[in-house]
């Protein structure tokens, strides 16, 4: 097996990219699970098998919480902008938008993170690659989405919108989970999922009526591949990952899961990315390559949280 600071191998970039499958067909999941499942409510479902989930593998492991009032705190606010409401404003953004256009516009969140830890946290300034990098990253972005966006509000401009708001999200979980760093990472994990399918299941029942849903077998899956694959799976993968060659080569993940996004897209669903949508995927991910490596020093393992996900 390898260690931290050993060469990656074949395995290690192997795992990358089953991690950047799993994250990247999330976006293809969520399209099919929206027809029948109203966003609030798949959310609910989805983090509440992938905690059962993450919850039974800490027992096995035997890893406990060390609970107090601040940590019980910071763990339902990672699990507001962590999980539930991430989740759903991509969902929710999904009933309007393509699943490969929301993988691209959640291509954004790693330089969305980059200016977020500059303004809050005190180890993490934007030096000149990484400002450069989020210039280039953002440039993408007006590519992609551009000022006409706040002409179709009452289209799916506002779709468009919320999704970058996931994307703001899961750069303030990473502020976040700082704060959180001496906690075993796979109780951490399942308490977090449980959190956010506390905060999100009263909204669904509120909003959505679960009880009165009838969906079919495809969208069925969908949740189920979600929760079990693309959530619980997903974040065991991730600590492997960790543990084998550290937070520097994981970073990778944030430049090939958009790509997956779209290919999952392409494949399943049969969507084809306009020119500027390729475009904007091209100058993005330019950015965040440019910003990553103008980060000498490495991100903490504990702050790579997805969607889950860096992704969603």
């Amino acid at each position: 097996m390898s260690g931290a600071g050993e060469k990656p191998g074949a395995l290690d970039y192997g795992l990358l990219l089953l991690l950047a499958a799993m994250w990247g067909g999330s976006f293809m999941l969520i399209k099919v699970a929206v027809v029948d499942y109203p966003p609030a409510t798949q959310v609910s479902i989805r983090l509440a098998i992938a905690a059962a989930i993450l919850f039974a593998v800490q027992f096995a492991v035997g890893e406990r919480l060390m609970l107090n009032a601040r940590v019980i705190i910071l763990v339902t606010l990672v699990g507001l902008t962590g999980s539930a409401l991430p989740f759903t404003l991509i969902a929710w953004g999904e009933e309007h938008v393509d699943a490969g256009l929301a993988a691209i516009l959640m291509g954004i969140m790693p330089i969305t993170t980059l200016i977020l830890a500059h303004f809050f946290t005190a180890d993490e300034p934007l030096n000149r690659r990484k400002l450069v990098g989020a210039v280039v990253g953002l440039s993408g972005l007006v590519i992609l989405v551009g000022p006409a966006v706040l002409n179709r509000l009452g289209d799916d401009g506002v779709r468009q919108l919320a999704i970058l708001a996931a994307a703001v999200s899961y750069g303030v979980t990473t502020i976040l989970t700082k704060w959180l760093l001496d906690q075993p990472r796979r109780a951490l994990g399942a308490a977090i999922l449980f959190a956010g399918a506390v905060l999100i299941t009263p909204v669904a029942f509120v909003l959505e009526d679960p009880m009165a849903i009838t969906p079919g077998w495809s969208s069925t899956t969908a949740v189920i591949l979600m929760a079990v694959l693309a959530t619980a799976a997903a974040q065991l993968l991730v600590l492997e990952l960790l543990d084998r060659q550290g937070a520097g080569f994981f970073g990778q993940i944030n430049l090939l899961v958009p790509l997956f996004g779209v290919l999952w897209a392409f494949a399943i669903l049969g969507e084809r990315p306009s020119i500027s949508a390729a475009a904007a995927l091209t100058v993005i991910l330019f950015g965040v390559a440019i910003a990553r490596s103008g980060t000498q020093r490495q991100v903490s393992p504990s702050l790579v949280h997805k969607p889950t996900g860096t992704q969603s």
